[in-house]
């Protein structure tokens, strides 16, 4: 398994979304913690995930048993059981979880979530398993695979790299990548070119092959 990049991850419900959220996560060195019910779901994907539990998470005292309170973030990718998502969306808030991300199926699912915990709010059918992993891992604020091998990630500027025209950067031969343009805070996307200063506070927009991307999003 690569080397672990990030916090260790709670993905609870192993869909078709979950599943893919929690292998991809893997895949990036991310330590997993997969929970759920169904005993023919997890033996299927066991070996292929860090952690895996079959429980049920809408039981206060199965998570406490699991140690969930102990993780800074989770993700409850639960499907259609809107019942047992926002159960188990409170408890992960009533564990005091510092980022909460949740699936909806619905926009009035999705307002619910929020209103009783969950930070963020994904919808599978814009918001790909591999797309989010790469947002709950990493320093990435959006991420878009244009390509099978070509990115588009949405990231702040490296230290490194504020104060120093992009002309003189050598960021394209150094890492790969494109800067294609810069957001100033309160300020409009403008296209970046080789006099572009990038400052503290900036957002970015990079583009790449998906490696050199994630690579240049992980820098401090």
């Amino acid at each position: 398994m690569a080397e672990q990049t990030s916090n260790p991850v709670v993905v609870i419900g192993l869909g078709r979304f979950g599943s893919s959220l929690a292998l991809e996560l893997t895949r990036r060195g991310t330590e997993v913690l997969a929970i759920d019910h169904r005993p023919k779901i997890t033996q299927t994907l066991a070996g292929q995930i860090t952690q895996i539990a079959t429980a049920d998470a809408t039981d206060m005292e199965a998570l406490r048993q699991l140690g969930v309170a102990d993780f800074y973030r989770a993700v409850v990718a639960i499907g259609s059981d809107i019942e047992a998502s926002i159960l188990a969306t409170s408890l992960l808030a009533e564990l005091e979880i510092n980022d909460i991300w949740a699936k909806a199926i619905s926009t009035q699912h999705g307002r619910i979530l929020s209103r009783i915990g969950a930070h963020h709010v994904v919808f599978p059918e814009h918001d790909m398993g591999e797309r989010v992993a790469h947002l709950v891992s990493g320093r990435m604020l959006d991420y878009m695979q244009v390509d099978e091998n070509f990115a588009l990630a949405k990231t702040k500027p490296p230290k490194d790299y504020v104060g120093v025209p992009l002309g003189r950067s050598n960021l394209r031969r150094k890492y790969g990548v494109t800067i294609v343009a810069v957001k100033a805070p309160g300020e409009e996307f403008t296209y970046a070119d080789a006099e572009t200063e990038l400052s503290y506070g900036d957002v970015i927009l990079v583009s790449g092959r998906t490696e050199q991307v994630e690579r240049f999003a992980e820098l401090p």
